[in-house]
């Protein structure tokens, strides 16, 4: 965590509480008195970007990035699922939960307090005598965190209540659903009016900050997410071919080829995730990243993320203490074909036998392939002048990677034109990297084979998305996109009870799948109950 983040820092320290999300309970209708009026802040630059610092700061909440997204939201997939199901509480990791589940709520109240912030920042944005530039890039990222947590909130929830203008009457909490195609366009248009005002990744020189690049980067998620289910606007293919070449052609990224060679199975693949761990921002491959900050020297602040706590089990805190529950499934590792270096660095091919004092690595044999633990980071990668604390890592969380935008651009292209140089182009440098090899030159053992239909290069592209992006938080939301979902997870239940687990394993990891796959409410989650509950202009989704 770097300069940015000192400021969340002071903001926390120094800046009360003063933001609501858009329901709020009707008995709360007295003046408060520890609360800053808009009117007595927003003076001065400092205080823009204290508030700025303020709206990025659910990013790191542990309904978003800290956790929920990636580990409760994320699991129960083809590519992973949670081992234990034995947890008397309702679990998203295993699709056994309801419209009370603290994840369902937490997710969709931490966006709108992000939301919230935004607004209030937008409102008050002239305030200040300052310099223009400085004061349009503010406003920049506050329209851009506006439309990605209505983003995060329609593509989880579908239709929401659009929030454009800070709270005025916390008794007004009546508040219908908007669209999701409403909602879509509204994001669209924040994050195209941020686009033009943000600064350059380079001129940054870090990933918490938006730059100008991560913005069109994310603009061609939207309209992908746009052109598949349930929207289906396949105008959108070409919205995001156009945002991914933009970023492709600024000249501003690219992929980390070198590599830390001490680190075990380590290539340029996973120096990435080596980066996040050790607290080193690379802007040209990981454009945004939700940072954390745990070092346990430091009294003052410290803010943790969930990653690595959840990867390669072990008992011993100073190789790094993890649970093991995010495992692998046969069919993710079988993506991965002879000499694609990732496979062994994304599927942790050892585990540890460890006690609180000793930890010693034991490599798994061949056939021994499901329940394998996600080893994409590692904590035993962590600095050393950071000590190690048993239940939350400093390692930030990658929300968009310049590989995704290459493969965006792959999908996008093969949509709109077909299997072209160009596709291939982008999702040929992806896999050659994964393979170790140059990744501006042919290989024929990386390189797709040439020829290939529309729907065969569709194909490659689902599984290589798998491949290079798994455990980052979008397998669901690409197989829910693709229209996918319900199919995939049924063929899932099929490989768990084809595989050599145990009797007792299989009926715990089947759970999640015939869950899932049982009803189509999963590609939506419930409204939360307390904004049912307070909310009556607003409706519970389709099954919950």
């Amino acid at each position: 965590m770097k300069n940015w983040s000192y400021m969340k820092i002071l903001l926390l320290l120094l800046l009360p509480v003063m933001l609501m999300s858009v329901s709020c309970n009707k008995i709360l209708d007295k003046e408060p008195t520890d609360f800053i009026q808009p009117g007595n802040y927003y003076n001065s630059e400092q205080d823009l970007n204290f508030a700025l610092a303020g709206t990025y700061d659910p990013l790191g909440s542990d309904y978003l990035y800290a956790s929920g997204l990636w580990f409760q939201f994320g699991l129960c997939n083809d590519e992973s699922f949670y081992p234990n199901t034995a947890n008397s509480f309702s679990a998203p990791m295993f699709y056994q939960f309801d419209y009370t589940n603290p994840f369902v709520s937490g997710l969709w109240e931490q966006c709108y307090i992000g939301i919230e912030r935004a607004n209030l920042l937008i409102a008050n944005i002239n305030r200040p005598v300052m310099d223009e530039q400085r004061r349009q890039i503010i406003l920049g990222e506050a329209l851009f965190l506006r439309g990605f947590y209505h983003f995060l909130l329609v593509s989880n929830y579908g239709g929401v209540p659009l929030k454009l203008t800070p709270t005025s009457d916390i008794n007004s909490v009546n508040i219908p659903k908007d669209s999701a195609r409403k909602v879509y366009e509204q994001v669209l248009i924040d994050m195209k009016a941020a686009e033009a005002k943000v600064a350059k990744a380079t001129v940054i020189g870090h990933a918490s900050r938006i730059s100008q690049t991560t913005v069109q980067g994310m603009l061609a998620r939207v309209c992908l997410y746009m052109a598949g289910y349930p929207l289906q606007d396949q105008s959108k293919y070409a919205e995001a071919l156009s945002w991914a070449q933009k970023v492709k052609n600024s000249g501003e990224h690219g992929l980390i080829t070198a590599f830390d060679a001490t680190v075990t199975n380590n290539s340029g693949y996973g120096q990435v995730f080596v980066n996040q761990s050790r607290d080193i921002y690379d802007v040209k491959e990981s454009m945004w990243e939700a940072d954390f900050y745990m070092n346990a020297q430091n009294t003052a602040f410290n803010e943790g993320g969930r990653l690595g706590t959840y990867q390669i089990a072990c008992q011993n805190l100073d190789t790094g203490f993890a649970s093991g529950n995010i495992r692998t499934t046969i069919k993710l590792y079988n993506l991965y074909k002879a000499g694609d270096l990732r496979r062994d660095w994304s599927i942790a091919p050892f585990s540890y036998t460890s006690t609180a004092t000793t930890a010693t690595r034991v490599y798994y044999a061949a056939t021994n392939i499901i329940g394998r633990e996600s080893g994409k980071w590692r904590r035993y990668t962590e600095p050393s002048s950071f000590p190690k604390q048993q239940y939350k890592t400093g390692t930030n969380f990658p929300i968009l990677r310049y590989s995704d935008v290459l493969l965006m651009l792959a999908e996008a292209e093969n949509e709109v034109n077909g299997a072209t140089a160009e596709a291939y182009d982008a999702i040929n440098r992806v896999r050659r990297r994964g393979y170790g090899v140059p990744v501006d030159q042919p290989n024929a053992t990386a390189d797709l084979p040439a020829g290939l239909s529309q729907t065969a290069f569709r194909q490659q592209v689902y599984d290589e998305r798998a491949r290079e992006l798994c455990f980052e938080a979008l397998r669901r939301p690409d197989l829910i996109r693709w229209g996918l979902f319900k199919q995939t997870m049924d063929a899932m239940i099929t490989e768990i009870n084809a595989s050599n687990a145990t009797v007792t394993n299989k009926s715990r990891w089947i759970l999640g799948y015939t869950t899932a796959a049982s009803s189509p409410r999963y590609t939506l989650l419930p409204i939360p109950a307390l904004e049912i509950n307070i909310n009556k202009a607003i409706t519970q989704n389709p099954g919950w």
